[in-house]
């Protein structure tokens, strides 16, 4: 028994999104390099919903980039979540609640087909559990409350995968991981952790050079040329 894979049949999604519901099924901690806390460590649990729908550009993933006056996180790209609330129903109903918070989403739109392995961010102490979800009536989407939410973005998962927008970064910290290039943003961190798990599982990943390495602060002001 395990604590997450596929909450539908994956026949019951678009073809485009049956891989990677099915995926779930067998998908390893291991995979995203940051398995559990720490024994001494007592983490927070929150949730992220991996909201996918089909736009004009087809398959895409619903982002978020946070304010820049934020104490915590200012200016990163996220998928919406956040921390459990007592009355959250499980992983599922934090992840709704947060988006419909954050990006004005509506629930009733949104249908859950899978949770994943719930993963460790170590520099914030949170167990995350990511929800991947189906967006089969699109709502209207914003940045609800701009002093956490700069902007709300639709990104196709074909920008994503294409081998000109994606490269490593390195932070001052000495961690380096996979980032990618979209329109005004630059994603990394924990989102582009999972990001590269959505897009090989799924069956979106092309070959790209894993060996263009750069240093974080330039790549993050040079998808942010107002900065």
């Amino acid at each position: 028994m395990t604590d997450h894979g596929p909450l539908v049949d994956p026949a019951d999604v678009p073809p485009w999104m049956g891989k990677l519901v099915e995926a779930t099924r067998d998908l390893d901690a291991e995979m995203f390099r940051r398995l559990s806390p720490p024994d001494h460590v007592l983490a927070r649990t929150a949730a992220v919903l991996v909201l996918l729908g089909e736009g004009p550009g087809g398959p895409d993933v619903l982002l978020l980039l946070r304010s820049d006056d934020l104490g915590s996180h200012a200016g990163q790209v996220a998928f919406p979540g956040g921390k459990t609330d007592d009355g959250d129903d499980g992983p599922i109903g934090t992840a709704l609640r947060e988006a419909a918070e954050e990006t004005g989403v509506r629930p009733e739109g949104v249908l859950p087909v899978a949770v994943m392995p719930a993963l460790y961010v170590p520099v914030s102490k949170f167990l995350v559990t990511p929800v991947l979800a189906h967006w089969p009536q699109p709502s209207p989407v914003w940045a609800v409350d701009p002093a956490e939410t700069a902007a709300v973005a639709r990104v196709p998962l074909d920008h994503l995968a294409d081998p000109a927008n994606r490269f490593m970064v390195t932070h001052p910290s000495g961690f380096t991981g996979p980032a990618f290039s979209a329109p005004g943003m630059l994603v990394w961190g924990f989102t582009a952790a999972l990001l590269t798990v959505v897009l090989a599982v799924g069956g979106w990943e092309r070959p790209w050079d894993a060996t263009d390495v750069r240093d974080l602060d330039v790549a993050w002001r040079a998808s942010r040329p107002e900065v």
